[in-house]
This record gives C-alpha cells, structure tokens and sequence, in this order.
C-alpha cells in the first residue's frame, strides 16, 4: 500500500471511533466514568508529548533547512502559534458540545424528541467541524512518517469516542434508532479523512520544506490545544481520583517509549 493509503486508512480509522463510543452507550448499561477520565487524560498526554517532542521539532528542521538555524526556531514557534490560535477561533465560532455518559442529562435539557433531533444534529455538525483539522494533522503526520502518525492516531481515537457518545445520546433519545444514533456518529468521524482529503487537494502537490514546517507547527498548536482544552477538562469531570494524572503520565510514557523502539 502507498504512503498516500496507509496514512489516509490511519485518519479514518481514527476518525471512525466515534462509532465505538455510540456503541458503548447505547449497548452497555454504564460505561466507567473513571476509565473515561483515564483514557481522555491518556489522550491528552499523548498528544501533548507527540507534539512537543515530535511534532514541533520536524516543523523546525524543515523551516531551519529554509531560513537558517536563526531563524528556523522563530519560524516553527510562529507556526505553532498559529495553530493555536485557528483552533481557538474555530472553538469560540463552533463550541463543541462534550456531554457526560449520564443518560438523563438530555431529558434534563429538554422534552420534546424535535428539539433532541436538532440538539444530536448540531453535536454531529460542531463535533464534525472540529474534527476536520484533527484529520489533517494526523495524515500529514503519518504520510510523513508512521512512527509519528501512529501514536497521534490512538490519542485522536480515544479523543473521539466520548465525541461518539455525545452525538448518540440525543440522537437515540429523540428516535430511539440504535443504528441511526451510530450512523450520525460515524458520520461526523469520517470528517477526519475528508479533513485529511481537502488537505492534501490544497497542499499535496506543494509539499515543500516550508509547507512541511507550516503543516506541522500548525497540527502542533491544533494538537496542545484540543488537549488543554477539551481532553483534560473532560476527564477532570469524569475523575473521581488519580485517573486524570496518571492517564495524563500513562499517555505520554507510552508515546515517548513507542518513538524510541521505532527509531531503532
């Protein structure tokens, strides 16, 4: 298989566990709030670990082969800034709605089964959206090298499966369809490898080392802030202990170790 297939079967793998977490709500009687916290907190670390570590240094060393060893760093950190600074106006434009696995909670917002319809379809939309810049970074990531897309992969995956459960909730309460509510959730993951696919129609044919740089300090400032923001928050809510820093330690260990054997 080509890079292009290899890193594009990665993002919609990734993508598609969104599906995992409509199923475990809507087919199990009470998912762990503590293992959510864990795996959201995992999530965090890894992705956190993977673009500081990783990530932003490529972008420098692209930039650096550009604009010299004095300018390189001060490119990269602006890439990276920028990042940041996409994602957080893409948050405030399109706030992305993480509900808790508690069953009740949309009864508690409302009553009528139309407004939960638009209530799972406007998760769908804002859960899609977002997604659409985590499916660029992890193609990118892995057509330029599987060391470095795999682990985002996982965290971006398990990132995704709370985003499943807060699209399914609504969408089954409203209908009471199983397969519907699992659809809809597919359907905003598969955002990711259409996110990867505008992507590389914008950029592919103009992969350059400054294009490298900007990709990369750009995925890097998006992955730090979905973390901080969204992951860790989350599974502060869901903790009812120590899950959330020894997800967050458990996430970056496995990382920093899984780069490590595949340098070898």
């Amino acid at each position: 298989m080509s890079a292009f297939g290899v890193a594009l079967l990665v993002t919609t793998a990734a993508g598609l566990a969104t599906g995992i977490g409509a199923t475990l709500v809507l087919f199990t009687r009470r998912p762990s709030l503590r293992l959510l916290a864990f795996g959201l907190a995992f999530a965090a670390g890894a992705m956190v670990y993977v673009s500081l570590a990783e990530i932003l240094p490529k972008a420098t060393v692209a930039f650096t082969g550009v604009h010299g060893a004095r300018l390189g760093p001060a490119w990269a950190t602006a890439a990276f800034l920028c990042g940041l600074l996409l994602i957080a106006v893409l948050d405030r434009l399109l706030p992305n709605p993480h509900h808790s696995l508690d069953k009740d909670e949309p009864q508690r917002a409302a009553d009528s089964a139309v407004h939960l319809r638009k209530v799972g379809l406007l998760t769908a939309i804002a859960i899609g959206a977002h997604n659409l810049p985590e499916g660029l970074a992890t193609f990118f990531a892995t057509l330029q090298s599987p060391a470095l897309g795999l682990p985002l992969a996982l965290a971006i995956a398990v990132h995704n499966i709370p985003e499943g459960v807060a699209i399914a909730i609504p969408v089954f309460a409203a209908t009471q369809s199983r397969r519907l509510a699992i659809g809809i959730s597919l359907a905003a993951g598969l955002a990711e490898p259409l996110g990867a696919l505008i992507g590389y129609a914008v950029l592919g044919q103009a992969l350059s080392a400054t294009s490298y740089g900007w990709v990369f300090g750009l995925i890097a400032g998006i992955m730090v802030f979905l973390s901080l923001d969204e992951l860790l928050p989350a599974a502060k809510r869901h903790a009812a202990g120590h899950e959330t820093v020894y997800g967050l330690i458990a996430g970056m260990a496995l990382v920093a170790i899984s780069l490590v054997l595949f340098a070898w």
